[in-house]
């Protein structure tokens, strides 16, 4: 779970436990809603300080929710953000706007870049939650902060794929295969590659 803290927020409430009347939170409500159907998002949850003091701690945690591939035709989260601006005149003209990816600076703020042109804009200081930081990353953005989301989904999860592919795993799944293969040319002729290598994976059934 991730912690930021925000004051002055209230949400509804389960049971106290111990632990809680001990540093005067109240018990944590319920999750909210994940931002996305699909492709990862992210859900909060929220309590409250009961003392007229301030609390220790923090009011607002997260977790990530709805980790399942979306379907081929769902496109990009970020461009279509960068896209809902496409009905609002900026400078006094329309524009299509694609979205730019990968910014080492701001990732989790929504730039976009104007179609045909070199006009490059944020449109908004932060993109919704759930947007990936880096395109060839899970890290998501959550509150306009780009949060580390390890292969097992979770937030400040350091967890990676082995060369296998398996989270956490030990690459004992797989083997290296090194050697040439021969690729076939329109024109019908062969032609051998320079030496490759690939990681082949295992049958877990004994032959």
């Amino acid at each position: 779970f991730l912690c930021l803290f925000s004051p002055g927020v209230q949400s509804s409430r389960t049971a106290r436990s111990e632990e809680d009347r001990d540093t005067l939170w109240d018990a944590w409500g319920s999750w909210s809603e994940c931002s996305r159907t699909c492709g990862g998002g992210a859900s909060y949850s929220l309590r409250r300080c009961l003392s007229s003091k301030t609390c220790e701690g923090q009011n607002i945690k997260y977790r990530t929710c709805s980790n399942v591939d979306c379907p081929p035709d769902a496109g990009d989260f970020r461009a279509q953000q960068c896209s809902a601006h496409a009905d609002v005149r900026y400078q006094g003209q329309y524009h299509e706007w694609l979205p730019v990816d990968n910014d080492p600076d701001n990732p989790c703020a929504l730039k976009c870049k104007a179609k045909g042109s070199g006009l490059v804009v944020e449109l908004a200081p932060k993109v919704l939650d759930g947007t990936r930081c880096y395109t060839e990353s899970l890290d998501m953005c959550i509150s306009g902060v780009c949060q580390i989301v390890g292969c097992d989904h979770e937030l400040g999860s350091t967890a990676k794929e082995d060369n296998c592919g398996v989270c956490n795993g030990d690459g004992s799944s797989c083997r290296l295969v090194r050697g040439h293969y021969k690729s076939q040319h329109s024109s019908g002729k062969s032609k051998e590659t320079s030496p490759q290598q690939f990681f082949v994976c295992l049958s877990s059934s004994k032959t």
